[in-house]
Parts: structure tokens; sequence; C-alpha cells
């Protein structure tokens, strides 16, 4: 890359680029984009967001343009804003704001093209959820979660409900609870709870439908190596084989042999170590 950064997030467009967006480093927060090009090998930089921001959400919506929400921006603030890009012009506009500020949020794109922003830390109570239509461009409120939750995974199941999972509360620290989403009238159901408490873990949604839910930090904030499935037909967690090695930060790739490669980035020392699910 042209920039280092750290805190940032990658998008990988419909084309097969993949956009770097935002982060920080020693100089401060970051507005600037980057695009990785699989074929050439090559980073681009591209035009640059309106606002700096990291700890922020992206989707890539169903037209292909990429939504950024939220995030720390300047001056250490929480920010409501949101912009999106679009891959045929290379260029960031600004949207409708979100009602609250969040960071460590979770951004879902919907079977019906919105998207669903969840909880996170910000001006708004950690439980609420908002809508973003493109379509028109705006934000509406819905449900509430029945838990606050901060740093939590919101996937997208293939009956088209939303499964969060876990995250942080500021009392009862890290949750094994989980939630479903129901679009069609906007309401939370309480679900399964998992068997272990966790947050700033992953959660992949596997060819087969079923949920991998891998890693994170768990119980007296220790870094977890724990796994366990989510089965969508019976709603429950089953656990499975924990992970060997245990990265404070990782990425899973979902490969098309059903498997998923848990890529490690760092406790405090240099991994680079990856395993297969």
């Amino acid at each position: 890359m042209h920039i280092g950064r750290h805190e940032s997030i990658s998008a990988v467009l419909t084309n097969g680029n993949v956009l770097m967006i935002g982060g920080a480093n020693d100089r401060g927060i970051l507005n600037s984009t980057e695009l990785y090009d699989p074929s050439s090998g090559a980073w681009t930089t591209v035009d640059s967001m309106n606002d700096v921001r990291f700890l922020h959400a992206i989707s890539v919506l169903l037209d292909g343009r990429v939504l950024v929400t939220g995030g720390v921006s300047s001056g250490a603030g929480i920010t409501n804003t949101a912009e999106l890009y679009d891959p045929s012009t290379e260029t960031w506009t600004l949207t409708a704001n979100m009602s609250h500020g969040r960071y460590f949020h979770a951004a879902t794109v919907l079977t019906n093209g919105q998207v669903l922003v969840t909880g996170g830390d910000g001006t708004g109570p950690p439980n609420t959820a908002e809508l973003y239509d493109p379509s028109t461009e705006t934000w509406t409120m819905t449900g509430k979660m029945n838990y606050e939750r901060v740093s939590h995974t919101a996937s997208l199941l293939a009956n088209g409900k939303v499964l969060v999972t876990g995250g942080e509360d500021a009392l009862a620290g890290p949750l094994n609870t989980t939630e479903l989403y129901e679009p069609s009238t906007g309401m939370w159901t309480t679900d399964s709870s998992m068997h272990f408490g966790r947050f700033f873990h992953t959660a992949s949604v596997l060819i087969d439908g079923n949920v991998l839910v891998t890693g994170g930090v768990s119980d007296n904030y220790h870094i977890t190596n724990t796994t366990e499935f989510y089965n969508p037909s019976t709603e429950t967690f089953m656990p499975i084989d924990k992970i060997k090695n245990v990265p404070s930060s990782y990425k899973p790739f979902i490969l098309t042999s059903k498997k998923v490669l848990a890529d490690s980035e760092n406790n405090g020392t240099a991994f680079f170590n990856t395993e297969l699910h």
C-alpha cells in the first residue's frame, strides 16, 4: 500500500478489486482509500473519503457501491456520518447521516438490498438498530435488540434473517447471547446462547448455511481459541475443534471446498499462521 494504516477495513468489489478504506497511523486518522488489483498485484490511490474515520463499518451494496458508516473521526469524536463509494467513478459522496454516531458496530446487507446497522458504542444506546435504504439514501430506526452489544457480529442467513452473536456489554462483559432479526417485521427474538461469551470474534456463513463462530476475547478478557457451529435449522450451537494458534485478530476466508481458512494477524507478536476448519 502507499500509506501505512491500522484499523482500516477492506471491501471486495464486484469486479474483484479490493478497496482499503480509512484507518489510522502515527499521523492521525485517515480518509485515504486505495485499490488493490489482484490481476496485477498493484495498489493505486483513489478518491479520499469526505471524513476521516477508523473503527467504522462497510457494506458492499447489491448495486456494487460501498457504504461506509460511522467510526471515530477527527478530535476523537464518534461520527454518525455515512458515505458512498462508486466503483464506476472511483469517487465518494456523502449520504444521509445515521440517527446515532457509532463505532464497533456491525452492518449487514439484507436480501432486499437495505443495510441493517446494529449496536456499537456511541451517542445512542448500544441495543439500537437502523436501516439504510440505498434507493432513497435515507435511514429509519428499526426494532431494538434485546441486549446492548459492542464488537459483535451480524450474519445474513440463507432464510433472510440476521444472526447477531456475542459482543461486549459494559456491565456483563463478553456476551454468549445471540438473537435473530426478522426483516419482514423489524423485530428481534432471542436465540440459543453460545457455549462461550466472546467479542472481537468472527462469524462466517458457510456454503451449507451453517455459521462458524471463531475466536475473539472471552471470559476474564482472555483471547480464546474456541470455535462453534450454529445450525439455523435447529437454532443451536455446537462446540468444535479449537484453533491451534491464538491470534488476537484474524480474518476467515470461505473456500470453495466448504472449509474456512483462518488467517492470523497478531497477539503482540508477528503471526504468519493459517488454519483450515
